[in-house]
């Protein structure tokens, strides 16, 4: 169980003046749960996944995993107790193989290529097209986004967090993308925590937690949150925008 208290983070700009980015937030995850955060953009739901898995380490309050503080343990300590990261737009590795990328987060000196088509396969890749090819700027950022999220898939953590995981990817990729994460909830493999604005992905959703102005505005089960979001938006909401949902 993920459980945050009382987060707060803040920002100085180059007067020094801070801003809430986060401000008293708390927030309990059970586990094998899917869990959406939603909302405007600029309203804390990154620097909230951030903080989560140690990007970011926060002005105040508490971070605990399944009873353990966490709070200021680095981004390795928390990947090793099982957070695994997913960012907006992941790093490029000239040098390393896809294949290497796999085979380090999975924790296997060496995978089958087998094995590393049924991680590339669902995320919408080719293993013999990308398999040995280098993790660098010859790669689109979609195939890069896709190659990542399959790292995570290979990691097999038992809390995911994946920031708009449907940055830059196509239609039929964003389908398989979206029947992985159907798979892993229905098999209770993992806790998903995912940002985003997908209607999709939202459909997917136990939970649905609503992020604007660096605070929990709303939260609860997808049945009774999507509605009025779809209806805030019609009728311009002001915390949402025809932009938050796509």
């Amino acid at each position: 169980m993920l459980e945050i208290k009382h987060l707060t983070y803040q920002a100085s700009d180059e007067n020094g003046v801070r801003t809430d980015i986060l401000n008293d937030v708390s927030l309990t995850i059970e586990d094998r749960k899917f869990v959406v955060i939603t909302g405007p953009n600029g309203g804390g739901k990154t620097t909230l996944a951030k903080v989560i898995m140690g990007l970011v380490q926060p002005t105040s309050g508490q971070i605990l995993l399944n009873g353990t503080d966490v709070t200021a343990l680095t981004i390795t300590e928390r990947a090793r107790l099982g957070i695994s990261y997913g960012f907006q737009q992941p790093p490029r590795f000239k040098g390393l193989r896809v294949r290497d990328l796999l085979e380090l987060a999975s924790g296997s000196s060496k995978l089958s290529r087998e094995e590393c088509c049924q991680y590339l396969t669902r995320v919408g890749l080719c293993a013999n097209d990308y398999v040995d090819r280098e993790v660098d700027a010859s790669l689109s950022g979609g195939e890069v986004k896709r190659i990542e999220i399959a790292t995570i898939l290979a990691r097999n953590s038992d809390l995911m967090i994946f920031d708009e995981p449907e940055a830059g990817i196509d239609l039929w990729s964003f389908a398989k993308l979206t029947d992985t994460f159907r798979l892993i909830h229905d098999k209770r493999q993992a806790t998903l925590v995912v940002i985003s604005h997908q209607e999709r992905i939202i459909n997917l959703a136990d939970e649905i937690v609503m992020v604007a102005g660096g605070q929990i505005v709303k939260r609860g089960p997808k049945d009774e949150i999507f509605p009025e979001i779809l209806a805030n938006t019609a009728s311009g909401c002001s915390f949402m925008n025809e932009s938050t949902l796509s």
